[in-house]
C-alpha cells in the first residue's frame, strides 16, 4: 500500500512544487486520485487514524504512508530490500 501511494505520488510530482514551509503539493488527477483517495481511506482503517472530518483522517493516513513509503531517511522501504544500494529514488 505504501509503495503504490509512493509510485503514484512520484510520478505526478512537478519540479517546483514546494512551499515556503517545505511543503510539497502534488496535483494527482483522476483516475489515479481515486486510487490514492482509496489508499487514504484503507491506511486510515489500518492504522487506526481518525480525524474530526474525513479530510483530516486522510491527511493523518498520508502522513502516516509517506513517512512509511520513503519520503524520509528512516524509513522501512528505504532498508534492505533487494537491489536496495542506499539511494533514494
Amino acid at each position: 500500500m505504501a509503495e503504490e501511494a509512493r509510485r503514484l505520488l512520484r510520478l505526478h510530482l512537478a519540479e517546483g512544487e514546494t512551499g515556503d514551509d517545505g511543503t510539497v503539493m502534488v496535483d494527482v488527477p483522476y483516475p489515479d486520485a481515486a486510487v490514492v483517495t482509496a489508499l487514504l481511506d484503507v491506511a486510515a482503517d489500518c492504522f487506526g487514524e481518525r480525524g474530526a472530518s474525513v479530510e483530516e483522517t486522510r491527511q493523518a493516513a498520508l502522513e502516516a504512508l509517506l513517512q512509511l513509503a520513503g519520503f524520509d531517511e528512516e524509513s522501512q522501504l528505504n532498508s534492505g530490500g533487494p537491489g536496495h544500494d542506499g539511494r533514494r529514488t
